[in-house]
């Protein structure tokens, strides 16, 4: 048997106290960076596979943030400039974020084989429960534009209990009129799919200003490689069917909610009529001026300001200042509007630039920021 001997192994850098190791920090700092990265995952559904990514970990007691991007983006180009703000930051060091893909709409994503089925909305709406049971998240609270706006309002009715609040830009909860069938179609005769749905995301003044942002999705959208993918989106959201909102019935949505549109854009009417059918008391109209058909593109801090208001409202971040805001010079709160969109009881807060603070109105108003 051979001769066991004792080996002696001497630290070459001997650790102090309360001192690291070395590794541990490297690996801390490239679990770090990766979380800071996002980390990206798929999931079967039963309606095929949805991809998503995920930014930071879970926080005790809180619900996870989940985005879904409208019609001719991804999550990266709908939602970025609004997370990577600034004021953001105090937000997102407190709550982990789902940002949800449309199926075919990642980036990277292969083009759909002809004569491909695409998911409609409800459809759509039903692969988010597989994404939480595949994180193992029990509640949310949903920020989606246009299309998913409509998305995550229809998994809110069927899933109530998982659902914290919601912010929802652009939402038009109606089905598609003949008449706005007829115009579709007329439309498709003389427009391409990326100038349609150019249409569907600016209002008609910024698409002739034609500004370096207009240029930018104009040229995302004309020359993406899965324009045929968005083109399989764009024609469920203009199959979808009708939420059927009724104010005071069961089928409303059971959570806060802030509805945000900017003045002028496309969808103004159809966010104010969607006010209408909502609970007053669990409803915030946020109409926000010089903002075009994306505020979260145009307007991030004043958005950012608001979320975060709304967020204190659900009794989260309530050390949180509200900077932005409260150095506007006017805030006006206006009741809730009627079917017809009339607004009443008009109500003006001044604000001081001094109190740092915005004090909360009452339920179910609607709060036009003009910073």
């Amino acid at each position: 048997m051979a001769e066991l001997r004792e080996v002696q192994i001497t630290e070459e850098k001997p650790l102090l106290p309360g001192q690291a190791p070395e590794v541990a920090k490297e690996a801390e700092l490239a679990a770090q960076i990766l979380l800071d990265q996002g980390q990206t995952h798929s999931v079967e559904t039963p309606y095929g596979s949805v991809t998503f990514t995920v930014y930071g970990t879970p926080k005790p007691k809180r619900p996870a943030i989940l985005t879904y991007h409208d019609v001719g983006l991804n999550y990266k180009s709908c939602f970025q400039p609004l997370f990577q703000f600034a004021d953001m930051q105090e937000i997102i060091q407190n709550f982990v974020r789902v940002h949800v893909d449309a199926p075919g709409m990642e980036e990277g994503a292969p083009v759909f084989p002809l004569g491909y089925q695409y998911p409609s909305l409800d459809q759509l709406a039903d692969m988010i429960p597989c994404i939480l049971q595949y994180l193992n998240f029990s509640a949310i609270i949903g920020i989606g534009v246009g299309a998913g706006a409509y998305v995550l309002s229809r998994y809110a009715l069927t899933h109530p209990d998982t659902v914290e609040g919601l912010v929802l830009i652009n939402i038009d909860p109606n089905a598609k009129g003949w008449m706005d069938w007829a115009a579709h179609k007329l439309t498709g005769l003389t427009s391409s799919i990326s100038e349609m749905i150019l249409g569907h995301l600016f209002s008609q003044e910024e698409l002739s200003g034609n500004s370096e942002l207009i240029q930018k999705y104009r040229n995302i959208i004309a020359h993406a490689p899965n324009l045929d993918n968005i083109e399989l989106y764009w024609n469920s959201y203009n199959n979808r069917r009708d939420l059927n909102f009724v104010r005071g019935g069961d089928n409303t949505l059971k959570c806060p909610v802030m509805l945000v549109v900017g003045d002028q854009a496309p969808h103004e009417d159809a966010v104010v009529e969607c006010n209408s059918k909502l609970d007053p008391t669990q409803t915030s109209f946020l109409k926000m001026a010089d903002s075009g058909g994306q505020p979260q593109l145009t307007q991030p801090g004043k958005l950012t300001e608001a979320f975060k208001y709304f967020l204190q409202g659900m009794g989260y971040m309530a050390s949180s200042c509200m900077t932005r805001l409260s150095r506007s010079r006017t805030a006006s709160l206006t009741s809730a509007a009627s079917i017809d969109g009339n607004r009443s009881r008009s109500r003006t807060l001044s604000q001081s630039s001094e109190s740092g603070t915005l004090s909360s109105g009452p339920p179910g108003h609607t709060m036009e920021v003009s910073c």
